[in-house]
Parts: structure tokens; sequence; C-alpha cells
């Protein structure tokens, strides 16, 4: 084991399947045309005619309705025979949605586009930018509702969704933000004391360049029951999976990138330090944690003077102590608190999804658990090879390097760290049939992963804003 692995490994009538399925896809790099037939894209006369279809039926047209419904049911059933027997099984799409997703006919538009696409699950954003899918009516979180116009107070987008969704074939999954909890939420009187803060007093707002991200301190109770609100209601609407994003601490730049020191790590929040000192075992183990958080570090003076002060206690001891040097023992103990507080908030969150039957996931970066130089760790201390094997592993596998294998990469150190039983679904970024600077086509990257690691069978694309920028543009910023 190496010296950084040590606290981390604590988805028209009558026309034939052959028809509706465009074999091959065309508009692609020429060398992977003849492949394309397993994406399970529909032909544009298949797209053309459900559109037509759909335009119609929200006019009012009956007959076009029903037809409409007719033609979903048959493409549902091509996409779920194509993806039986093509690689991968599911294939899966990010998916954020805004308030002009509930016009009449908008949200259809979208999931007809993403079946079109040959996906056969949606991760569907329930939780992000200090806003919830939720009706605004029946919203008992503290976050506002992402639709909230006068009149469409009962509008519930993510239970029309998953209506949608599976009305497509499409298996539907609950994408939430987990220790982000965002600015509004940061910007509350009420919830200060809930917030993350670092050594030197900043919260994430401050930390984080782009000043929209707040992280929470995982071992503060208000947050853990203000993120089961949310739960609570996403449960109840039953998706087929949940993910949780965002289970890590906020990365800075340059060196604000690297946790090198106590003061770097996000655990001076009250609930976070109290639990810390709560570790120590003797009186003096609790003094000399709480001068290494103050003061970074331990002298011999202070080993001399906490001794003095609680003589009776023999020597300092505190959980998981070992026999080396008591400043690089503070180090180890304060690192793997802030750790441990990423796994339990975890833990406790998809403890409560999977008590109700319903899958959970983890999305991370393959790289969030690495350590830098010396001594120092990616500030962000993802813990990912220490979550549950119970859980889906999504890792966020976005290297680059002007080839697919650098991404090959992240998914097998995945793999080797991982339960051989647990599902791991590598999320890939990029666009089909081109390249985006040094990231190669999707085709590419799924390819390269097909081969290098045969275990894998499922993937995910992020995002569909990404595919569709012009569309995505046009739905955030239209009004209801």
């Amino acid at each position: 084991m190496t010296r950084g692995q040590h606290f981390w490994t604590k988805i028209t009538s009558g026309l034939a399947l052959s028809s509706i399925l465009a074999w091959p896809f065309t508009g692609i790099l020429p060398t992977l045309a003849q492949t394309q037939g397993a994406y399970c894209r529909l032909s544009q006369d298949a797209i053309a005619r459900k559109e037509q279809l759909r335009q119609q039926a929200f006019q009012g047209n009956a007959q076009a309705k029903t037809q409409y419904q007719t033609l979903l049911q048959q493409h549902a059933q091509a996409l779920q025979q194509c993806r039986s027997r093509n690689w991968p099984r599911q294939q899966a799409i990010w998916l954020r949605l805004y308030p002009c997703d509930a016009k009449p006919g908008a949200l259809d538009k979208v999931l007809d586009d993403i079946v079109n696409k040959g996906y056969n699950e949606v991760y569907i954003e329930v939780f992000y930018d200090s806003q919830v899918l939720l009706p605004e009516a029946d919203n008992p979180t503290p976050w506002p509702s992402v639709v909230r116009s006068p009149g469409a107070e009962n509008v519930d987008l993510f239970a029309d969704a998953l209506q949608k969704a599976r009305a497509r074939g499409l298996r539907p999954y609950a994408w939430l933000f987990s220790m982000n909890f965002g600015y509004a939420y940061s910007a509350r009187p009420d919830r200060q004391n809930v917030l993350a803060r670092n050594g030197k007093g900043q919260t994430s707002i401050e930390y984080v360049p782009d000043g929209s991200q707040a992280f929470i301190d995982p071992y503060n109770r208000q947050a853990q029951l203000d993120y089961y609100s949310i739960l609570r209601e996403v449960i109840e609407r039953r998706p087929d999976g949940v993910l949780f994003d965002y289970i890590r601490y906020p990365r800075g730049e340059g060196t604000d990138s690297v946790a090198a020191n106590v003061q770097d790590l996000w655990i001076y929040g009250s609930a976070s330090r109290a639990a810390l000192l709560d570790r120590a075992r003797n009186n003096q183990g609790r003094e000399l944690i709480n001068r290494f958080l103050n003061q970074g570090s331990i002298s011999g003076a202070d080993v001399q003077a906490v001794r003095r002060q609680y003589p009776n206690d023999g020597s300092p001891q505190w959980q998981g102590k070992g026999g080396g040097s008591l400043q690089q023992e503070l180090w180890s103990l304060t690192l793997a608190h802030a750790a441990q507080g990423v796994i339990n908030f975890l833990d406790q969150a998809s403890s409560v999804v999977m008590r109700a039957g319903i899958p959970a996931g983890a999305v991370f970066f393959p790289g969030g658990n690495k350590p830098v130089g010396r001594q120092g760790f990616d500030s962000r201390l993802q813990p990912w090879d220490s979550f549950s094997p119970n859980l889906e592993w999504h890792p966020m596998s976005y290297a680059l390097c002007g080839s697919p294998n650098c991404i090959v990469e992240e998914v097998e150190r995945v793999i080797n760290r991982a339960n051989g039983n647990t599902r791991i679904v590598p999320a890939l970024a990029g666009y089909w049939g081109r390249w985006d600077e040094d990231r190669p086509p999707l085709e590419t990257q799924m390819q390269a992963i097909r081969r290098q690691a045969s275990e894998i069978n499922s993937v995910s694309h992020f995002a569909y804003s990404w595919q569709e920028p012009e569309i995505d543009h046009a739905r955030r910023f239209c009004e209801l």
C-alpha cells in the first residue's frame, strides 16, 4: 500500500425495426461509420414523423395524439431491442430541466430527442444551484422551486419527467447536488453555522472562483436534515435510481487545489470541529488536537504544556493513534476526519434511498482522492475508493490527453479499486462525431473503453446541454 492510499482505504405504424433505426448513422468520422448501428439512433424519417405528430397532438389534434402515443411505444420497443443486442446495454445522458420545459409538449420534445439519439437512460437533475425540481405549492425544503411562475405553482416537472421518460422506454434517475447547497442557501442568516469552513475562516463562496458553490459541513445535523427534506420528496416520486453528485469538498485554483496542512481542510465548522475533538480519548489528546487546529502545528512546548495541564493522562490519545510523531499523527487524524465526513454524508443519504428499494449511486472524479507532493492531497478529499460497494459508481472520466488512453486509464483505476460486484458506469464528456480540442468523439472514447475494460457495460454522456447548446440556451432563457 502506498503512502497516499492509507486513509482512503480506511440508458409509424407498420414500420419495420430496420427502418426505424438508422443503420448506419451518417455524419460521423468515416473510420467509425460502419459501427454506428450499434448506437441505436432512429432514422431521420422516423424522427421527422414523430415530431410532426407531436406538434399536431399538442395543437389539439386527437387523431395525431393517438398516433403519437402509438409511435412512442413502437420507438420504445425498438430502442429496447436494439440496446439488448448492442454495447453498451445502458447508455445514459445527463439532463437539466428549466421552467419552460413545463410548456405543453416542451418536455416531450426533449425526451423524444434523447430517444432519437439512442439513449435508454436519463439522469434528471433534481437539485442544483440552490433550486429544487419540486412544485412551488408543495416544496417543504429550504430551497426555492425551479418553476416559480404565477399560475404554475402546482407544476411537478420532476414527476412529469419520470412519467414521460418511462412512456418512451427510458429509465429515469434522479441526479442531485449533495454537499454543495448553492449560493442562495449560503445567504440565509439562519444557515451560516451549517457551512463548511477552513482554517482561515473562509467558506467555499469566498474560496471557489465562480462564487456560487456553497459547501456544507457534512457533520452538521441541520445540513443533514435539510438534505433529507429533498430525499423524502424524491423517494416519494419513485425514480429508477438516485445519483449523488458533489460528494466532496471544494477545489480552488493553483495552490488552493492542494490540501497540504490542517488549515487547508474544511473541518473548522462548529459541528466538524466538535466531532473531531470528540475523537480524543483523553484530555491531553483533546487539547493537542485543539492546538493543532488553532496553530496549524504543534511544538515540543505544546506537548510539555499539555502534560503539565493533565498529568494523570500519561500520554495524549485519540482514535487511530499509532506510533509516529505527534505532528504526523495529528495530520493523519485530521485528514481521515475530513474524508470520513464525506463518506458519512453519502452513507446516510444513500441508505435513506436504498431502504426505499431504490438503487443509489455516487458521482466522483477518479483523481479526487490522489496525493499531491510530499504530504498534500487533492483538496476535494473525495475518498471514493472507500464508498460503499453497494452503490453504483459513476466516475467522471474527463481526462484530456489528445487520445482516449488517459480516459481509459481513469476507468481502469476505478475498476481496480472496486468490489467485483460494484456497478461501474463511466461518465464521458464530449460530442458525437467530432473532437473537442484534446477530447476525442464519444464514439472513440466508448470503443476504447469497450476494448480495454470489457467488464463495463453501461456508460453515460455529460450532458444534453453540451450536445444541444442552442436548444439548451433557448430552454434556459425563455419565459414560461
